[in-house]
């Protein structure tokens, strides 16, 4: 038992976790190249590289789609109920230079 639960209810956690994770990283990456396009994405995106929370947050079941849901607050309440653009949050997710939207 780890965590009270079985270890095969464990696994199922993560994997149910995992797939709705990349079920909702999938349609907000749709939903951006939409808006931004590919070829735009590509050529603005930075040199940020993810921090070390996200990357453990793979392993534990549903961290990873909450921080996916977090980007889409973020994009929602922060960049497009202000005025700013799809494409202004794309460069903020992928720079380091804050000022950059300025």
């Amino acid at each position: 038992m780890i965590a009270g639960m079985n270890e095969q209810d464990l696994m199922a956690y993560i994997i149910f976790g995992l797939i709705l994770n990349f079920t909702f990283s999938i349609l907000f990456g749709m939903y951006l190249s939409k808006n931004i396009g590919m070829q735009e994405m590509i050529k603005l995106k930075g040199d940020k590289e993810q921090s070390l929370f996200v990357s453990l947050s793979l392993f534990i079941p549903y961290a990873k789609m909450i921080v996916t849901l977090y980007r889409v607050a973020i994009l929602q309440i922060f960049f497009l109920d202000k005025g700013y653009t799809h494409k202004e949050f794309w460069i903020y997710m992928t720079t380091n230079q804050l000022n950059k939207l300025d």
